[in-house]
């Protein structure tokens, strides 16, 4: 017996389009980026009615429940940014012919459609003659980029807007097709009432009600009275 058979299965994030679409749009990123910088702001502002400024109103009033509850607080969606790592040399070494003949370009190729609106194709065109075009499927152009889920574990599955795409390809194959590339990313979660966001909220909840096992912590600060 070889390797080790206790080993955990690494899950792999994913970038999977929304909806019933025809090609599909999906990513399951090779490597798993090593860091994510996920970033979410807040502004304050005075209540209306009240002073000019939020310092000035702070200034005034000496009842910290009276200063939560009645400035104006604006937060924005989160944001979330990574860089995904291509690299064709196990499947070079292992003799795919799709990547000998094309190296990573299948991959950088639908990243690129994720921001893009989505043209009739002909793969929908010939699926939809033989499908009859039934009703929820879309192979005609569409006026915005398709609508992306970014899976990163059982925890998040978060619908996205892709903000930006910088490819940055590193190496190549004799003919020129990309056999290596970075590809930062800059997503801004579409937060609502949508299943996938809920459903990664609730999980956030859940995960925040787990950190009471460590309310015996609270012993150890100082609180003012």
């Amino acid at each position: 017996m070889s390797g080790f058979p206790n080993k955990p299965r690494i899950l792999r994030g994913a970038f999977v389009e929304y909806g019933i679409s025809l090609p599909p749009l999906f990513v399951v990123f090779q490597f798993n980026p090593i860091q994510l910088t996920r970033n979410r702001s807040l502004t304050h502002a005075p209540p209306s009615g009240g002073p000019d400024s939020l310092r000035d109103f702070h200034k005034i009033s000496d009842d910290l429940a009276e200063i939560r509850d009645e400035q104006i607080v604006t937060v924005q969606e989160e944001t979330i940014g990574f860089e995904i790592r291509l690299d064709a040399s196990d499947k070079l070494n292992e003799g795919d012919t799709i990547t000998e003949q094309f190296g990573i370009s299948p991959q950088l190729s639908t990243l690129e459609l994720m921001v893009h609106p989505k043209d009739e194709s002909l793969i929908g065109q010939a699926l939809g003659s033989l499908l009859g075009s039934p009703g929820g499927f879309s192979f005609t152009r569409k006026p915005n980029p398709p609508l992306v889920l970014f899976i990163w574990g059982r925890k998040r599955v978060l619908p996205v807007n892709i903000n930006s795409l910088n490819i940055t390809e590193t190496l190549y194959s004799a003919d020129l097709n990309p056999t290596q590339a970075t590809v930062s990313v800059s997503l801004t979660v579409i937060e609502g009432r949508s299943s996938p966001y809920m459903y990664s909220k609730a999980r956030k909840e859940a995960m925040s009600e787990l950190n009471l096992t460590n309310i015996t912590d609270i012993a150890n600060v100082v609180i003012p009275g």
